[in-house]
């Protein structure tokens, strides 16, 4: 159903390891060091390694869902594989916002960095020093900066960008060289006891500092955001996520260790910070490698800010992309520009809101908070993603991991919302925003899409954890294996199940029995016998998993809702012999009341096969009241073979031309949202609607059309299925709903002579 074609895998290890550490390294640690030092003292480097302990474990799970899912968009695929479809809205909603505050918190990193540069060139360039540090020079700066690169990657797919990265990891390692140096010739007693007062403000700071500095870890989910453009995603995306985070940590500890010790004052690192924390790392580097190390930590911030800005657009927009694609964001957002393979408008999309968001907060802490928290939401989602995986594959369970990854991140979140409330009022804004954006405009397309996928994946029911059962009433043995193609084609793939049933009516009349004559040779035992047996020969044949059920009832209508409210049926699959019957309607309604499941109503003659309906025929009146069933019917269809889809609308003789392309227009929507593969619209200007439509039934092989409703109450079949059903024989197939329950489907094929006895209504 989606128009989004995929992104070529162009990725390896190499470029996925640098995009990776492009996002990480260098970014996080520059941008909020300052802030950590400040709110713990030393222990801010606990802070950062236990980061990166929470970090690891978040490490594990994404790469089990990697290996099981590699397709692009990272945390919201893989929820939306586990989890309804309005569960998957809100993860990948908190994951896009929350690479773009990681895109903010960077591209508001880059301007300090480069603003702090400035003033020092102040002087010999002429310039008042208070210009340099002017707010609006830096959000112009962050401005320029996301648009840049929102350009270059409209232009050009994901990859590229690893001479900057791998730039910066060179400058890192002459910083990590030079300290070292320095530290080796200072006097060690001296140097380690500027680590005291080490936790001065206690657990407190240190987990206060952690909440700070997560977004620090940040980086290596992006590989998975990416997943659909890497080669050999199994193996490469989990290899590449540790190999980012353990050349992060190694960066990391040691260069805050010695920023604490040989980088400064003697009276610690935590006055240095309170006083300039977003140019602490230049300062605490000068101290001891000079004006030489101040630059290079000014080119390193700067490489390190625009990579991971590079990084999280491209993360970002990949996610955005993956629920266009869903239809959880507009559809527009998943296509494809040209040649180039870009999804461009996500990508603009993606860098207007960090350019937005940026003019609005302004600040790198405020920035960092928000980020922070926001991605321990995210991960903790990645975490019960593994979970809910791992419980759903048959012959696996999850380990202890994910469980105690998930906890940690939901507490660390928990206290950076107290301690941060400002984060916390950010993150609950967008989530409203994106609720309401939810139920008002993205819901209707995207369930249908989640509905056509759920009909169309064998795996995707069983990750969800559901095992629908579709359950099969037969009387007349000739039938058995035509309502089991049907059932087959209906049932979720690869979990749903069947149940045969067989009842037995007692009372008075050839089909029933009285319960003190019964003998082994009863015509309706030796019928009971030769349903379940035809049903099983068919199941067996065709490999399909079938249960039986065999009942006595006084009447036929009340078991069968009995059964299907007991086995708690998603769906009840009904053989009638005629739809224009007039005692047929009353007690389909009073089925149709009484159970909490679909209902399908089949007339399948001897022989007849779903799989035989090559031409299917979908009149529509406009109107969406059936399209949820439609669509899942549609996709069980073509899940079993080629279809040729024809959408048919018939219009008043004299439509006006214009009216007449709007209509066609509006019935090209309703088919691309209900279409599971190719279609054709038709679009018939006449008076004389049933003969039309007649017609265009005698060419097909299966008709799918709604019944009429009012107050969204089935009203029965109507004039033009009765019409349709005494003129043709062609298989027809009605869709109706009901109030507060899900939609039901209602089909029926011709007669082929081999029907059997049957009485008025009777259930065949």
């Amino acid at each position: 159903m989606s128009e989004a074609r995929a992104v070529p895998r162009h990725l390896g290890l190499f470029g996925s390891t640098a995009l990776g550490v492009g996002a990480i390294v260098g970014g996080g640690i520059l941008a909020l060091a300052g802030v950590a030092f400040a709110t713990a003292g030393p222990a801010a480097i606990v802070a950062f390694a236990l980061n990166g302990g929470i970090a690891f474990l978040t490490v594990a799970s994404f790469a089990e869902l990697a290996r099981r899912f590699p397709e692009s968009g990272g945390v919201y695929t893989y929820a939306r594989k586990v989890v309804s479809i309005e569960v998957a809205f809100v993860v990948g909603w908190v994951v896009w916002f929350a690479s773009i505050l990681a895109g903010v918190l960077y591209a508001l990193g880059f301007a300090a960095f480069a603003a702090e540069g400035l003033s020092r060139l102040a002087p010999l360039l002429d310039v008042p020093i208070e210009w340099t540090r002017a707010p609006a020079l830096r959000l112009g700066i962050a401005s320029a900066a996301t648009l840049l690169y929102t350009l270059s990657l409209v232009r050009r797919a994901g990859g590229g960008g690893t001479a900057a990265t791998v730039g910066k990891v060179v400058v890192f390692a002459v910083l990590l060289a030079g300290g070292t140096w320095a530290f080796g010739r200072g006097s060690p007693g001296a140097l380690l006891g500027r680590l005291e007062p080490f936790a001065a403000a206690g657990p407190v700071g240190v987990v206060t500092a952690m909440g700070y500095t997560f977004i620090a870890m940040q980086g290596f989910d992006l590989i998975a955001a990416v997943g659909g453009e890497v080669r050999e995603p199994d193996r490469t995306i989990p290899r590449a996520m540790y190999l980012s985070l353990g050349i992060a940590l190694a960066i990391y500890l040691p260069l805050l260790f010695l920023m604490a010790t040989v980088g400064a004052p003697d009276d610690g690192i935590a006055r240095l910070a309170a006083a300039n924390p977003e140019g602490l790392v230049a300062q605490s580097v000068e101290l001891f490698l000079g004006p030489a190390g101040y630059w290079l930590v000014i080119g390193a911030g700067i490489l390190s800010m625009l990579t991971a800005l590079r990084a999280n657009l491209l993360a970002a927009s990949r996610v955005a992309f993956a629920m266009a694609r869903d239809r959880t964001l507009p559809r527009r957002l998943g296509r494809m520009r040209g040649a180039s393979g870009t999804p461009a408008l996500a990508v603009a999309a993606t860098g207007a809101m960090v350019a937005s968001i940026s003019l609005v907060v302004g600040e790198v802490a405020a920035a960092g908070a928000a980020s922070s928290l926001i991605f321990l939401i995210s991960f903790a989602m990645v975490h019960w993603a593994a979970i809910l995986a791992g419980r759903r594959t048959v012959g696996e369970r999850p380990g202890a991991l994910p469980l105690i990854g998930g906890l940690l991140c939901l507490a660390l979140a928990v206290f950076q919302a107290y301690a941060v409330p400002e984060a916390g009022v950010v993150v609950v804004s967008w989530l409203a925003v994106g609720i309401v954006l939810y139920l008002v405009l993205l819901a209707p397309g995207a369930r249908l899409t989640d509905v056509a996928a759920e009909a169309s994946d064998p795996d995707l029911a069983r990750l969800r954890g559901r095992s629908p059962l579709v359950l099969v009433p037969i009387a007349n043995p000739a039938r058995a294996a035509g309502l089991a193609s049907v059932a087959a084609t209906i049932r979720t793939p690869a979990v749903g199940r069947i149940l045969f049933l067989s009842v037995v009516r007692t009372g008075d009349g050839p089909a029933s029995m009285k319960l003190d004559t019964l003998h082994e040779d009863h015509p309706a035992l030796r019928d009971a016998r030769g349903v379940l047996g035809e049903s099983l020969q068919y199941s067996l044949e065709t490999s399909l998993s079938a249960e039986t059920l065999f009942t006595i009832a006084p009447d036929v209508w009340r078991e069968v809702g009995r059964v299907a409210h007991e086995h708690d049926c998603e769906t009840v699959l009904l053989g009638l012999p005629d739809l224009v019957d007039p005692d047929l309607e009353p007690r389909l309604t009073g089925l149709i009341e009484d159970i909490e499941a679909d209902v399908v109503i089949v007339r399948a003659p001897y022989r007849w096969r779903m799989e035989d309906a090559a031409r299917v025929l979908v009149p529509v009146r406009g109107r969406r009241d059936h399209s949820h069933l439609r669509t899942r019917l549609l996709a069980s269809l073509c899940r079993t073979g080629g279809r040729q889809l024809t959408f048919l609308r018939i219009v008043p003789e004299h439509t006006p031309p214009e009216e007449r392309h709007r209509l066609e227009r509006e019935v090209r929507v309703l088919a691309r949202d209900s279409a599971s593969g190719p279609f054709q619209v038709v679009v018939e200007c006449t008076d004389d609607r049933e003969e039309a439509i007649v017609r265009h039934v005698r060419e097909s092989d299966l008709v799918l059309m709604g019944t009429e409703r009012h107050e969204r109450r089935w009203r029965g079949f109507g004039r033009l299925v009765r019409t349709i059903a005494r003129e043709t024989d062609v298989p027809l197939v009605l869709i109706g709903r009901r109030t507060g329950r899900s939609a039901r489907f209602l089909y029926r094929s011709p007669r082929d002579g081999t029907e059997g006895p049957s009485s008025s209504g009777r259930i065949t």
